[in-house]
């Protein structure tokens, strides 16, 4: 679908660093030929990637065809982006070195002549978190940071900074170089199809707002499930961990959109401003709520689709006594009018048996009074889950008679899928999130306060955890975890919930779930825990 020329970005020039690296080869190539074959792009525009590597600019631009057509794109769609890789330019440099600074300098400003991008800039940081400080104040020091008469911007990826002091300490470089308002820190999971559904789901429908609260809702769980292991990254997830890998972000920025208050616009800072009360009514955990709501685990050998897999401690470049969380549950709780006495869970891991990120809202039972010890059968839940990956969509449980019977009591799915019919995990969120970054739309990226705030609360499960010195719970791959991340929400009568994908009868382990209601009983007694 075309797009006119008034509603194009301004004119500029995206200057990559790490353009050899993973991100750029899996992400930005594909996001960027799909912007262009789609007239997203600005109509005055050029890539510079910038890498140590000695390479061509004929060498990029196929190595970006190669990397769009791994990602999925069609020969139709490349050949559509042939005009943007005639403007895609390489740029070989010590990006650590100041004194390479200069020639960058003097060849965005003959691109700039060449193709009229008038000075503007994006600075996509696509390089390790220790760059970003040091690439920001050269560029700073060397006057590219305020072309009089133009605008730059810098992206910077996660993790911002390894905790509080670090990403203040790394703040201040930004800002000093950039100004808050030219920050875009990027969270991939802002740039997902669903999230952004989210809130038009929450405040444009009567159906759902008025029992968005804890008057109605029973709790909710939030989760990001992962199949794979770390992979190649073990080195950089050795000294991160999942608690600071995904829930100081992924996993707050969902539960902020979840739990956040009509906006009184919807412009960027009215939605991080509502945001950010989401984070500041967070519920401070005591050393008590620490040893009890807060589950760490690492992932030992198992299976994964049906063939064993190594264990964490095994993987490349971990320590093989690594004490590191590739698991993290957590029992929160939003100190406001809203949602006082609704627990909240969170879960994220790796080596899980499905992949899938989804919200659940798990609404109060009824009364008992109609349907409860008179020969009805047992109810099920009420249960909203917005689904984000792999599937997006919508997915709504209640309870119904079923046809043909005297008494019987089922639980009926309504289902809307809105990417089933055009490919999973499509439109792809960087596509999204570039094409915001060159409008200037700041409105899915990350204030610095909301920054601030999610590092004070991770921060203090991270000091506990060190000074307890808390070991992690091993659980197989292939299982849904360690088993105190079950007895978290025994406590309170509580179970997880199945991810949407496991009410599929065809997947290997999951047969017959899909007759029953998504939680495989009722709930826990107060009393009692799982065996």
């Amino acid at each position: 679908m075309s797009v006119t020329a008034v509603s194009r970005p301004e004119p500029c020039i995206l200057v990559i660093f790490g353009a050899t690296g993973d991100l750029t080869q899996r992400k930005l190539y594909p996001a960027l030929i799909n912007l262009a074959a789609q007239g997203r792009l600005p109509e005055h525009f050029a890539v510079v990637a910038v890498g140590r590597r000695e390479k061509t600019d004929a060498l990029v631009r196929e190595e970006a065809k190669r990397a769009a057509a791994a990602a999925g794109a069609a020969p139709a769609v490349i050949a559509e982006a042939e005009g943007l890789l005639k403007r895609l330019h390489y740029f070989q440099m010590d990006f650590d070195v100041e004194a390479a600074y200069p020639s960058l300098r003097s060849r965005l400003a003959g691109l700039d002549a060449e193709y009229n991008t008038q000075g503007n800039r994006i600075y996509f940081l696509a390089v390790a978190p220790q760059y970003f400080g040091s690439i920001a104040d050269y560029l700073y020091r060397q006057g590219m940071t305020a072309n009089q008469g133009a605008w730059q911007r810098v992206v910077v990826e996660k993790p911002f900074g390894r905790n509080l002091p670090s990403a203040r300490q790394l703040n201040a470089r930004l800002t000093q170089a950039f100004g808050e308002r030219r920050v875009y820190r990027i969270d991939h999971y802002l740039g997902k199809e669903m999230l952004q559904n989210l809130m038009v789901i929450r405040f444009a429908n009567t159906l759902f707002e008025p029992l968005w609260n804890g008057r109605f809702i029973e709790e909710v769980q939030i989760s990001i499930n992962e199949t794979v292991g770390v992979g190649s990254r073990g080195g950089y997830y050795d000294g991160a961990g999942a608690l600071r890998d995904m829930v100081q972000n992924h996993m707050l920025q969902l539960l902020t959109l979840t739990a956040m208050e009509p906006p009184v616009d919807l412009d960027a800072d009215s939605i991080r401003d509502e945001k950010v009360k989401v984070l500041r009514s967070l519920r401070p955990l005591e050393a008590a709520d620490l040893a009890t709501s807060v589950i760490r685990g690492q992932y030992g050998p198992g299976i994964i689709d049906g063939k064993p897999v190594v264990g964490y401690r095994e993987e490349e470049r971990v320590d093989p006594n690594s004490n590191t969380e590739t698991y993290v549950a957590l029992k929160l709780h939003i100190d406001n009018f809203r949602w006082s006495g609704v627990p909240f869970y969170l879960r994220t891991g790796k080596r899980l048996p499905v992949r899938s990120s989804e919200i659940v809202i798990r609404f109060r039972e009824q009364p008992g009074v109609l349907y409860f010890g008179k020969g009805y059968s047992e109810l099920g839940p009420n249960l909203l889950v917005i689904k984000i990956q792999p599937e997006e969509g919508v997915f709504l449980q209640f309870n119904a008679r079923q046809p043909g019977t005297q008494g019987t009591i089922v639980p009926v799915r309504m289902d809307y899928c809105q990417n089933c019919g055009t490919g999973l995990d499509s439109p792809e969120a960087y596509e999204r999130l570039l094409a915001d970054v060159m409008r200037g739309d700041s409105t899915l990226f990350t204030r610095w306060d909301e920054v601030e705030y999610a590092w004070e609360f991770v921060d203090q499960i991270a000091g506990y955890w060190e000074q307890a010195g808390t070991p992690v719970e091993i659980y197989p791959a292939g299982s849904w975890g360690p088993e105190g991340a079950d007895r978290l929400l025994a406590r309170n009568g509580h179970r997880w919930i199945l991810p949407f994908q496991c009410l599929l009868t065809d997947r290997p382990g999951f047969e017959g779930i899909g007759a029953g209601p998504m939680v495989e009983s009722g709930p826990f007694e107060d009393s009692k825990e799982p065996s």
